[in-house]
């Protein structure tokens, strides 16, 4: 005598629910991940005395991963996989240029005393842009866009400080003291964001 067949169940509104809140889930740690404005991956082997690896969490790609939810009767498994930089497919790459990072950290010290703010903020902003890329004016991040001394994210952004954004380091200072006041009120704030999170 074979055993009687299982009922046939269409899925309840409680499985429907929990597989689109775990969508939600996946799809939240993208967003959150991409939130992230400057990139880990710049080749140490182009620093200049750093020693480092520049930057964090990139803009470009989504996370990657995967989420089990199991339910009474079933179990789902979303995966997240990381999209392909748009920057990294643009066919974009760096211009020839010698970077000069004492000459950009002296600038950086009196724009930052022009805006008011002292040594110890400047402090501050060395160690953050050593980190992020070696004060080099063409550090580029193959892998997300972010360019140039503050590893703006996309490069192109800095073109509002001016059009030879890609090549003066005196712009790319500019546009990077704007950004980092802006956001978080002072070199320190941003370094110790940059400490705390791996980004800035």
């Amino acid at each position: 005598m074979s055993a009687p067949a299982k009922p046939v169940r269409s899925r309840s509104l409680r499985q429907r629910m929990t597989a689109g809140l775990a969508v939600l889930a996946v799809a939240s740690m993208g967003i959150l991940y991409a939130m992230g404005p400057f990139s880990t991956a710049l080749q140490p082997a182009e620093a200049e005395g750093t020693g480092s690896v520049f930057g964090a969490a990139s803009q470009d790609v989504t996370a990657e991963g995967s989420l089990t939810v199991a339910d009474d009767d079933e179990e789902y498994r979303y995966e997240a996989k990381k999209a392909p930089s748009t920057t990294a497919s643009s066919g974009w790459a760096p211009p020839a240029v010698t970077p000069d990072p004492g000459s950009a950290q002296a600038y950086a010290a009196d724009a930052l005393a022009v805006r008011g703010f002292g040594s110890g903020e400047f402090d501050c902003l060395v160690a953050l842009w050593s980190k992020e890329s070696g004060w080099r004016v063409n550090a580029y991040n193959a892998g997300s866009g972010a360019y140039g001394i503050p590893q703006a994210l996309p490069g192109s952004k800095m073109a509002s400080a001016g059009v030879d954004w890609e090549t003066n380091a005196e712009t790319q200072v500019n546009w990077g003291l704007g950004y980092v006041i802006g956001r978080y009120g002072s070199p320190c704030g941003a370094w110790g964001h940059s400490q705390s999170k791996g980004w800035y």
